[in-house]
C-alpha cells in the first residue's frame, strides 16, 4: 500500500527553503550543476581510478605493492560512487540527460547497476526514508543487525556494535554478486512495485556484470604473476575497503542518535509532510570538513542531498547555510555531528542501545 504524508501544513518549509535556495542560484548567476571544480574532482577520481588499474594490471610490480594498489582501487571505487555516480544517476551532475547517462554509467566500474540503484535509491529510499518494512537501505542484515524497535530482539543483537563493522565491508561484495540480481527480480523493493523492467535491462545487468567479472577476475589471472588464491585474496580485500566506505557512510547519515524511524499510521499515513520528514530522519557529519566534502561527495551533507537531489554536491556547502536557517525559522530540527568521529560514536551507541532486549531498548 503506497504511504502518504499526511501533514500538508508544514509543507510551507519546503516552500521556503526552495525559493530561498533558487534565490541564491539565481542571483549568483550560478547553475545548480556541476561546475569547474566539479569536472576537476570527477576527472581526478576516474583517472586515478584508471590508473591504478592499469598498474596492477602491468604485472610490474610485486604481490604486496599491487595489494596496496588494490586497496587504493578500493577506495577510489567508492569515491566514484559519491562523488561521479550518485550525482548522475539523480540528474544532478549536468542539465544534459546524456551526459548524466554516460556519467552514471560508471556505477559499472566499482561493479553496480545503476538501473536498479535508481529504483531503490532515488525512488524509495529518497521518497521512504528511514520507513521500516518501505525502506530497504536500512535494512543492513535483517535479523543480524537492528534499527527498528518493533522488531523483536535476538540474543546476539546485543552484540551488534561490535560486530556492525565487520558486516559493512561485505556491502561491496553482496552488491557484486547478489544485490542487484535479488533487487532486480524482486517483485517488490519495499513496497514499490517492482515487477517489470524493459527487455533490455535484462541484457545490461547480466552483460556488465560478466563484463565486471571478466575485467575483475578473469584477466588478472591471465596477465599477473599470482597464484588463483592471491588473486583472490586481493579482490576481496578491495572490496572489503569499499564497502566499508559505502556503508558507514551511509549510516552516519541515517542511523544515528537523533534520527527517527517513524511507523505509518495505520499502516498508511505520515504525520508529516514530505520534507519535514527528510529532517527528523536524516543527519549531517562533518558538515565543515573540507575534506569530507571531497572524498564524500557531498553525502557528509545528507540533508540537503536529501531535499534537493537535483543540485550537484558541490554547491552544498552554500546552502548548508540558507537549508539551516529555514529549518530554524520552522522550529524543525537540523540534526548534524561536527565531526566523522563524533557521528561513529553516535552510530555505535544507536547500535548498542537497540541491540538490547526489547523491553530495554524501549525504556
Amino acid at each position: 500500500m503506497q504511504l502518504k504524508f499526511t501533514n500538508a501544513s508544514r509543507s510551507q518549509f519546503f516552500v521556503t527553503v526552495r525559493q530561498r535556495v533558487d534565490a541564491y542560484f539565481k542571483e549568483n548567476k550560478l547553475s545548480p550543476h556541476a561546475n569547474r571544480a566539479m569536472w576537476t574532482k570527477a576527472s581526478f577520481f576516474l583517472g586515478g581510478y584508471l590508473l591504478l588499474y592499469g598498474l596492477i594490471l602491468s604485472n610490474q610490480f610485486g604481490p604486496w605493492t599491487m595489494l596496496i594498489m588494490a586497496i587504493g582501487l578500493g577506495l577510489f571505487a567508492a569515491f566514484i560512487g559519491f562523488n561521479v555516480s550518485h550525482d548522475a544517476i539523480h540528474g544532478a551532475f549536468s542539465s544534459r540527460s546524456w551526459v548524466n547517462r554516460l556519467l552514471g554509467s560508471s556505477f559499472y566500474l566499482i561493479g553496480a547497476n545503476p538501473y536498479v540503484w535508481k529504483i531503490s535509491h532515488n525512488v524509495v529510499h529518497h521518497t521512504y526514508t528511514n520507513i521500516p518494512g518501505h525502506d530497504e537501505d536500512i535494512e543492513i542484515a535483517p535479523g543480524l543487525i537492528r534499527v527498528d524497535l518493533d522488531e523483536p530482539s535476538r540474543p546476539w543483537q546485543r552484540f551488534q556494535h561490535w560486530y556492525a563493522f565487520p558486516l559493512y565491508s561485505l556491502a561491496s561484495l553482496s552488491w557484486v554478486f547478489r544485490k542487484d540480481f535479488l533487487k532486480f527480480f524482486s517483485g517488490k523493493i519495499g513496497q514499490h512495485d517492482n515487477s517489470k523492467h524493459p527487455f533490455k535491462e535484462y541484457f545490461i545487468l547480466f552483460g556488465t556484470k560478466a563484463a565486471y567479472y571478466f575485467f575483475f577476475l578473469v584477466l588478472p589471472y591471465l596477465v599477473l604473476d599470482l597464484n588463483g588464491w592471491q588473486l583472490a585474496f586481493g579482490f576481496v580485500i578491495m572490496h572489503l575497503i569499499e564497502g566499508l566506505v559505502l556503508g558507514l557512510v551511509f549510516q552516519l547519515a541515517h542511523v544515528v542518535e537523533g534520527t527517527s524511524f517513524p511507523v505509518p499510521i495505520k499502516g498508511v499515513g505520515i504525520e508529516e509532510s514530505w520534507a519535514v520528514h527528510q529532517l527528523r530522519t536524516t543527519a549531517n557529519f562533518a558538515p565543515r570538513s573540507a575534506v569530507a566534502a571531497f572524498f564524500c561527495g557531498g553525502l557528509n551533507r545528507q540533508i540537503e542531498h536529501h531535499l534537493f537531489p537535483k543540485i550537484c554536491h558541490i554547491h552544498y556547502p552554500a546552502i548548508t547555510e540558507i537549508v539551516k536557517q529555514t529549518a530554524q525559522d520552522f522550529d524543525l530540527p537540523y540534526l548534524e555531528n561536527q565531526s566523522f568521529f563524533s557521528a561513529l560514536h553516535s552510530h555505535y551507541r544507536l547500535l548498542k542501545k537497540l541491540g538490547q532486549p526489547s523491553d530495554a531498548s524501549v525504556a
